[in-house]
């Protein structure tokens, strides 16, 4: 039997909603995104400072490889909702997004993956893997260890890909899907056919993690490296000292750069993945359709490397929606329009 360690006492004083009425009432409360939402779009300004800063509650658990550390917000006997950050980010992109979801009486569970925050592996002999489906399968164990067998999963990032693997390879344990920048499984030979120039410009910290001195540069300079890729991931986005510095700190964990370094190198073929992931790999290779209902979401300026959504739209073959969300909104959408991204979560799970 797994065991779970509560660091932080919840807080009781928030209110919580149940049941479908409770939906309701959070949907009306949130505003006019999900109205918006309906026409494909909505518009929420940018975040600044004015945000929360800390979660609920703060646990642990031990899943198959990893002792996981994570945030968890309302009823326990609500339906779960799991929340996956991206590089290099970490949960706290979620922590205005976990309140509203809470007292719209979902169970909220944002965990920090393999190499961020409090995760740290069970065994110095694991290797230090951040291909993809390691890491979706940490989350599946994850799942597991908490007894959760089928969830809302959203995401994006590395995280959007995650939720998309799960959906694609696991359909069983996902329920409903959000992803930012839709379809975002990839495959080592497809990560071979060079791009134009201009895309390949985008990728320019890929190419220098294929690089020792990369590697290297990363270690050195982790925090300056990171605050880089969040100002030209999110141009409008006027994030302050305060609020990087709280995500920043999940990236001095033992193991971030290597599963950073190996991540960006595996996907180049430059790094092997390891064996037991081969089946998955090949899986994914193919490129398979998602068959559970789905909202896709893109923020109007969105500095990173994203796709058309016109070019993913008939992967998803069950019900589905794509949203741009207006108003200067970057790369890392959830915390930068955490009202956009908690309507879309409660209406993916209505459709």
């Amino acid at each position: 039997m797994n065991t779970i360690k509560t660091l932080e006492k919840i807080d009781h004083h928030r209110r919580r909603f149940f049941g479908v009425a409770a939906v309701t009432v959070a949907a009306a409360q949130l505003g006019a995104i999900g109205i918006a939402g309906a026409q494909g779009g909505g518009t929420e300004t940018p975040r600044t400072a004015k945000s929360r800063t800390s979660f609920s509650s703060m646990k642990q658990i031990d899943a198959d490889l990893l002792s996981v550390g994570y945030a968890e917000d309302g009823p326990a006997d609500g339906p779960p909702v799991i929340l996956l950050h991206g590089w290099p980010y970490d949960i706290y992109s979620y922590v205005d997004v976990a309140p509203l979801l809470a007292d719209a009486g979902y169970r909220v569970i944002v965990p920090y993956l393999r190499g961020y925050g409090a995760t740290r592996f069970l065994s110095a002999a694991t290797p230090r893997n951040g291909q993809q489906a390691a890491i979706a399968s940490d989350v599946v164990a994850f799942m597991k260890a908490l007894n959760i067998h089928k969830a809302v999963i959203a995401g994006y990032d590395w995280g959007g890909r995650t939720a998309n693997i799960i959906a694609a390879l696991w359909p069983e344990r996902c329920k409903a899907m959000v992803s930012v920048s839709g379809y975002l499984i990839g495959s080592q030979a497809l990560n071979q056919a060079p791009l134009p120039p201009k895309a390949e410009l985008q990728w320019w910290y890929q190419y220098y993690f294929a690089t020792e001195r990369g590697r290297a540069g990363y270690e050195k300079y982790t925090r300056d490296f990171a605050r880089l890729i969040w100002e030209l991931a999110s141009p409008k986005w006027a994030f302050d000292d305060a609020t990087f510095e709280r995500s920043a700190a999940a990236f001095d964990n033992p193991d971030h750069v290597a599963i950073s370094i190996h991540n960006y190198r595996w996907r180049l073929g430059l790094a092997p993945g390891e064996q037991k992931y081969d089946a998955l790999e090949k899986k994914l290779a193919g490129f398979p359709v998602i068959g559970m209902p789905t909202i896709t979401m893109e923020g109007d300026a969105n500095g990173a490397p994203h796709p058309d959504p016109a070019n993913y739209a008939k992967k998803f073959s069950g019900k589905y929606e794509h949203r741009l969300i207006s108003g200067g909104i970057g790369h890392n959408l959830p915390q930068e329009a955490p009202q956009a991204f908690a309507q879309a979560v409660i209406d993916v799970d209505k459709l």
